[in-house]
């Protein structure tokens, strides 16, 4: 039997280039090696989004299309929705028995959203549990491998040690997941000072036209200490050469362009020029792909995934009731 992948996706906004190079990347690549489970992640999208439910139910769809535009096969790949699996949630509320709130405090991509939310003073308990709700979407279909960005990680610990605290006590019923980071370095977000990010809205979507796109890519931060395009620019910490780093095939025309850049002989406007046709040579397939997905083609894509998911999920949560003793 082939081992299972699990990996998903939080329905809060459409997909981005961070999330490509994250994880949908490796989640294509790799589901003719792997049995292949990705999730919308719907509940856990309210943690920080329960006063908004229209938000995450008009974004469901909108994951599933990015999904299948770059490339997710439904026939290899179950694509599923959380809220429609109750197993998740009863073992959420099993594992959260075996991990501590000092431990779950500790966590660093916890702790990072924390700040960046301004949640310290304010903090929901389905927020300081998320990474409790993401260790039972992994073990409700046994997973192996999890592809994730570099963020995500800590998650894929905190689920690891789930796991073995439930073996020991228990018995051996469930896999220690182990992640898998993408080999693309993180992209930062538009503005050069985070990672890119649907809530700080400095990100690049797969579904950007070429109009958003050429907008966002003309807002993007060069070189601050420029003043005039024949000044000598700066590559190091330059925003649009970072992307340049990525997307440009030809290496040599790029090395040409830094020592212009450096040089004072080359604007700003027309590396943010080389980058739009890059990027848009990119996107463009992405794009025409997603144009040809209904919505009627992504309801039934993740109804089929749904259907195949539960049959997963059911038979580990008879194998977990057994373990523990449950009528």
């Amino acid at each position: 039997m082939k081992k299972r992948i699990l990996t998903g996706d939080r329905p809060t906004g459409p997909l981005h280039l961070g999330h490509y190079f994250g994880s949908l990347a490796n989640r294509v690549q790799l589901q003719d090696e792997f049995d292949t489970y990705v999730l919308v992640a719907d509940v856990q999208a309210l943690t920080d989004n329960f006063d908004n439910p229209e938000k995450v139910k008009e974004n469901v769809l909108e994951v599933v299309k990015d999904n299948l535009a770059v490339g997710v096969n439904p026939k290899k790949a179950t694509i599923f929705l959380q809220s429609a699996i109750p197993e998740i949630a009863e073992l959420t509320v099993f594992f959260a028995n075996l991990v501590t709130v000092s431990r779950l405090q500790r966590n660093p991509t916890v702790k990072d959203e924390m700040k960046q939310k301004n949640m310290q003073e304010s903090l929901p308990l389905g927020f300081l549990m998320y990474p409790v709700s993401q260790a039972a979407d992994i073990l409700a279909v046994k997973a192996n491998l999890v592809p994730v960005g570099e963020d995500q990680v800590p998650h894929i610990e905190q689920t690891r040690e789930i796991a073995r605290s439930f073996n020991k006590i228990y018995g051996n019923v469930f896999p220690e997941p182990a992640a898998r980071v993408g080999e693309m370095p993180r992209l930062v977000g538009l503005d050069g000072k985070a990672k890119m990010s649907k809530s700080l809205g400095n990100a690049i979507y797969l579904k950007d036209s070429v109009e958003e796109l050429k907008k966002k890519i003309n807002k993007m931060y060069t070189d601050p200490t420029r003043i005039k395009a024949t000044d000598p620019g700066h590559i190091e910490g330059n925003v649009v050469f970072m992307y340049l780093d990525i997307f440009m095939k030809n290496k040599a025309m790029l090395d040409s362009l830094k020592d212009d850049y450096k040089k004072g002989q080359l604007g700003d406007v027309v590396i943010k020029d080389y980058l739009f046709n890059e990027i848009n040579n990119f996107l463009t397939p992405i794009r025409q792909k997603r144009e040809t997905i209904s919505d009627k083609d992504a309801m039934e894509v993740l109804r089929d995934g749904t259907e195949r998911a539960s049959e997963v999920t059911r038979e580990t949560m008879r194998e977990v009731r057994k373990a523990m003793r449950l009528l």
